[in-house]
């Protein structure tokens, strides 16, 4: 006969087993922003190294987005076949490698090929390392996915300031990326061997082989796309924004993606309390109000002073939105995975319709009038953020057995 855990007891059958599960997913979440970061940071280079021109780099660069969305529905059926710590340790393993590729390329076809398959390989570590992260946040009984993804931030955010560093050093990108390519690599097998290894219910269907997202992710992907639109803009506009619009010197300018950076890193990193004081309908909501505030006073700026913080308020205001929508995902339906993949598939694909959308807007009308549908989509969180409420109310009782919590204690190796 079973007993539930008094309210004093730590549910996952000890306090160390809880420690070692969140110490080792917010390392993997590190070094993912990290192979971001330091792809970023080099990709002037690339630019200059392959003589691309600016349409050439742009349709390079949709090809990480294409890889993610065309090979996220797959990682559901990965995750179930091969269970959470081997599916996060052999696709973040590819990633490392597949980030290094496109150093190397020697020509624009092959780049975008390479390209391809960093996404791929991103988008698919992505999905199992976030499932990860909600069948640990529903175990330990509160928020962390918001922590989480401030890991991410700060791992991209370190791993671009080496990028940049070395590129102010005239170190070879190609060595710098394949040295930071084996260190992730070392970081990343200890890190996954410390996860717990949560599988499905021996009776649970496998999912289809490409599995398309199920409606109810739909809805909820809404709340992430109005987040992800918002970051995708600010990232990519907010610099020329402040040169064009407030006459901003470049040094200024650079100024409003930093702030955006710090802010949106410190609020996730922050974000946990205040979704377990608020709820997630709450903190979605005030989060819409914080971001809507912050877009309007970009639009109202007519110098640097008054559109720095508004791409700061815009940074704290959407911080906590996406990993609010992957915990709501994985708390519906029978494949959390599954679930989790079509949200990604809709929030990632705002932050690539984004920038294209604001540049297309500017062209035809203005910079100010592109940053006003911000504002708007920032707003429609207001409305939308109800959507979480569905997956609050799914949410499991933080009741567990002796059997399960000696289960979770023994698939979770030290670190």
């Amino acid at each position: 006969m079973t007993t539930s855990p008094t309210p004093a007891e730590p549910p996952f059958g000890g306090a160390g087993a809880a420690r070692r599960a969140r110490v080792a997913v917010s390392l993997v979440f590190a070094v993912h922003g990290a192979i971001a970061g330091t792809f970023v940071s080099r990709i002037p280079w690339v630019k200059d190294h392959l003589g691309l021109s600016a349409g050439q780099l742009g349709l390079a660069l949709v090809m990480p987005a294409i890889g993610s969305s065309l090979a996220m529905p797959l990682a559901g059926r990965l995750v179930h076949r091969f269970g959470g710590r081997a599916a996060v340790a052999g696709l973040l393993s590819l990633c490392c490698v597949a980030f290094s590729l496109p150093a190397l390329a020697p020509s624009l076809p092959v780049l975008c090929l390479f390209l391809l398959c960093f996404g791929a390989t991103a988008g698919m570590s992505d999905v199992a390392m976030n499932a990860q992260g909600v069948e640990i946040e529903q175990r330990l009984g509160r928020s962390i996915m918001s922590g989480l993804h401030g890991m991410w931030s700060a791992g991209s955010l370190v791993a671009a300031g080496v990028g940049i560093l070395a590129a102010h050093q005239d170190f070879d990108p190609r060595v710098q990326i394949g040295v930071t390519a084996f260190v992730l690599l070392a970081l990343t097998q200890p890190a996954c061997r410390a996860l717990p290894d949560l599988r499905a219910p021996e009776q649970a269907e496998a999912p289809p082989r490409f599995a398309l997202p199920p409606r109810s992710s739909l809805v909820i992907g809404l709340v992430g796309f109005c987040a992800v639109f918002a970051e995708g803009a600010s990232m990519d506009w907010s610099g020329v924004y402040l040169r064009d619009v407030t006459g901003a010197s470049p040094t200024v300018a650079a100024a409003a993606y930093t702030a955006f950076s710090l802010t949106m890193a410190v609020s996730r990193l922050a974000g946990d309390a205040a979704i377990r004081r608020l709820g997630a309908v709450r903190a979605a909501r005030l989060s819409g109000a914080i971001a809507t505030t912050g877009g309007l006073l970009v639009v109202a700026a007519d110098r640097p002073a008054l559109a720095i913080p508004g791409f700061a308020l815009i940074g704290v205001g959407v911080a906590v939105v996406v990993p609010l929508a992957f915990a709501a995902a994985g708390r519906i339906g029978d494949n959390p995975s599954q679930a989790i993949a079509g949200v990604a598939t809709v929030t990632y694909t705002s932050g690539l319709v984004a920038p294209a959308i604001v540049g297309g807007l500017a062209q035809a009308t203005s910079l100010t009038v592109s940053f006003g549908v911000v504002a708007a989509l920032s707003a429609a969180l207001l409305l939308s953020a109800g959507a979480l409420r569905r997956a609050e109310q799914h949410a499991p009782e933080n009741v567990i057995t002796s059997e399960s919590k000696k289960s979770f204690e023994k698939n979770t190796p030290a670190i």
